[in-house]
């Protein structure tokens, strides 16, 4: 009797380990999918993503956007390229730098390498008078440069949730196995305000 009650309390133990499992895992499903839709992000969230702890830029002239990664705070800006003037600068419309929060917050110039390979834009004039941007290291994803409606400012904008976005910020979620040239991307975030009614939008795609 002794062993069949201690058999059946097992049971019991390993059914609600089973449970609690299949709970969690549902738990990261259902995160999962909201952040790749978007719908009722902030709603019901049921733990901060890591990036939502790292620093926000402020107060950077021009700014259009800024990314940032796994790895560190290290945030990569692009603005504006302007003179003191503020004319735009046609061939190289868009500057970027990085802001070193570890350092305390110091701007620094990119490196050729980094230029070159890994956070460096190519970008075209178009007859309408926006330009065409594209990152170096990514280049399925097209970026538009072109001045608001609303205010005559330049911004950027690209597809988010198929629908046409100013993009504010970029996110790269980096796993372990990689390479510098050939990283282990788990997926990209873009998140951005909606061009035609301003609402905060986001999208997470594996690149």
């Amino acid at each position: 009797m002794l062993k069949k009650e201690k058999l059946s309390g097992v049971n019991l133990v390993r059914k609600q380990v089973w449970g609690f499992m299949i709970l969690v895992g549902l738990i990261s499903s259902v995160n999962f999918v909201i952040a790749s839709t978007g719908v009722a992000e902030n709603k019901l969230n049921f733990e901060t993503d890591p990036q939502d702890t790292f620093p926000v830029p402020a107060g950077i002239k021009n700014q259009l956007f800024y990314l940032q990664r796994t790895t560190n705070t290290n945030t990569v800006i692009y603005s504006l390229n302007v003179n003191d003037k503020g004319e735009l600068d046609e061939s190289t419309p868009v500057k970027v730098f990085w802001i070193r929060y570890p350092e305390g917050g110091m701007r620094k110039e990119l490196n050729f390498i980094q230029k070159a390979f890994a956070y460096g834009t190519i970008s075209k004039k178009n007859k309408d008078g926006s330009f065409t941007i594209q990152l170096v290291a990514y280049k399925k994803k097209e970026f538009t440069l072109k001045k608001s409606p609303s205010d005559n400012t330049y911004k950027m904008y690209t597809l988010i949730n198929n629908k046409e976005s100013e993009i504010k910020r970029v996110y790269i979620q980096i796993d372990p196995g990689g390479t510098l040239f050939n990283p282990n991307v788990r997926y990209i975030e873009m998140k951005g305000k909606e061009a035609a009614t301003n609402k905060p939008i986001m999208e997470r795609f594996k690149p």
